[in-house]
This record gives C-alpha cells, structure tokens and sequence, in this order.
C-alpha cells in the first residue's frame, strides 16, 4: 500500500504487528483512525488531515503548567489528555513543598513523553538533554499534521530555518513552536512557519522559504499582523484543572 486517503474504520492491514499510529487493532485487523492520509513504509500510520495531538511515547512537546500538586506538575500539552509531569522526572531533587516555586502554573516547559498507558494517562519527563524551561522566546501554534513538514526531510527544512533567520527554533510534535531570537527575524520566521503551512503541498518550498527568509521575495507575501510575543507571566488554569485531578491522579500513589 502506497500513500492514499483513508477514511476511519478502513482496514489497512490483514496483519496487526503493523499497526502504527493513527490506527487501531481489532479481530487481528488494522483498522485508521481517522479521516486522512496513510502510508506502510514501515508500519501502517495515518496521519490526519485535521484534529488534536494524539500523544505518544517519546515524542517531544512544549506544554503549559495548568496545575501542581503534592507530586505532579499536570500540563496541558495540546492534547485533549493532560500530561503528568512526576516529580522523580525533574532533573534535580525539589521538595514537595517547593514544587510551586520551582515550576508554577502557566510557565511553559519543553518535555519529552515517557509513556502513555490503555486509559491515556501520560506521563513526562523532563530529564533528557535540551529539556527544561522555556523563559524567554516565543511560542507560535501549528497544525499537528504540518509538524513533519516543517523539519522536513532528515530535518532539512527546520535546519535551513534556523540559519536564514539566525533564530532558535524547536518543534514539538504537539504542533507547538518556540523560537528564540531577535523581534524582527522572529517576525519573519514566523511568517515563513505560516507559509510553510499554506504551501506544505508545494514543491521546491525549502528553496522557496529560504528565499523569503533572504529577503529576496519579500514583495510577493502578504504582510500579516505580529504575533504576540510568548512571556512566562502565570495564567489561573485552577478551576479547570481541578476538574481533571481526580482523574489524573486516580493512581498517583503508584508513582
């Protein structure tokens, strides 16, 4: 089976060892997910033409704190399932009593995604190399299905962004973006994230961002409004995450 648009409940595959993300296993059969594109270059996946981030294991992402308690920074990951960030996955040994003021509600974290369980409880951790706090830069949203378009072949795309607009730039799998730079190359690389998505059908659009980037085909894009620039100041998500706790938690004592 080559690329080609499937619908939810096809069956992709007689064989359930190949079942990937954005499918799921019934009677031994691989059925899609969703309403979307799938491919069996390696296993059967589907990736949606539109929806929320489905997380998985070891995908990286950029979540907000939407609530902390004796154990457990709980984010909201972009997802409709939190994420549960334990304590013994921080990189330094905090107190419960100090997990407030180490990380507090509404900053905003680069996270890797340890596990996630058959009632999609998902856990993070925040131990490996690059992960940690986000304080300064911005934060732009992005389809999730852009996501692979926009690093590209072995990461070509993301590689080229980052030397022509002389910024850092991250992407999560969650369709979160953080990039960190000076306002008015942020500006513009932010434009070209925008571009990316509208043309992600396009051939020779690495060649033509780069160009953009370089100002060399500057009269022929639209100027669009500047976004808001991402600050780590502390948002009231209480009320709402409350809702969710009891649910999250509900084997906490576990961990």
């Amino acid at each position: 089976m080559k690329r080609k648009i499937v619908y939810p409940g096809q069956v992709l595959s007689e064989n359930e060892k190949q079942a990937g993300t954005g499918t799921y296993v019934q009677e031994g059969k691989v059925y899609s997910l969703f309403y979307g594109v799938a491919n069996d270059k390696n296993r059967v996946t589907v990736v949606p033409f539109k929806g929320k981030y489905i997380p998985s294991p070891r995908d990286y992402v950029i979540g907000y704190v939407i609530e902390v308690t004796s154990s457990n920074w709980i984010f909201d990951i972009g997802s409709p399932y939190d994420g549960l960030l334990h304590v013994s996955e921080y990189p330094k040994r905090v107190d419960s009593s100090m997990m407030r003021k180490e990380i507090g509600i509404g900053d905003c974290a680069i996270l890797r995604i340890k596990d996630v369980n058959t009632s999609m409880k998902v856990e993070l951790s925040m131990k490996d190399r690059g992960l940690g706090l986000l304080d300064e830069g911005r934060i732009i949203d992005v389809s999730t299905t852009k996501v692979p378009r926009i690093i590209g072949h072995n990461g070509s795309m993301v590689s080229m962004l980052k030397k022509e607009s002389n910024c850092d730039i991250f992407i999560g799998q969650n369709g979160r973006v953080w990039l960190k730079g000076k306002d008015e190359d942020m500006n513009r690389l932010t434009q070209a994230i925008e571009i990316i998505e509208s043309k992600s059908h396009t051939s020779g659009l690495t060649n033509h961002i780069s160009a953009f980037l370089r100002y060399e085909e500057s009269d022929e894009i639209e100027e669009k409004e500047k976004p808001v620039p991402f600050t780590s100041s502390k948002k009231d998500y209480t009320e709402d995450a409350c809702r969710k706790v009891d649910v999250l938690l509900s084997d906490e004592d576990e961990n």
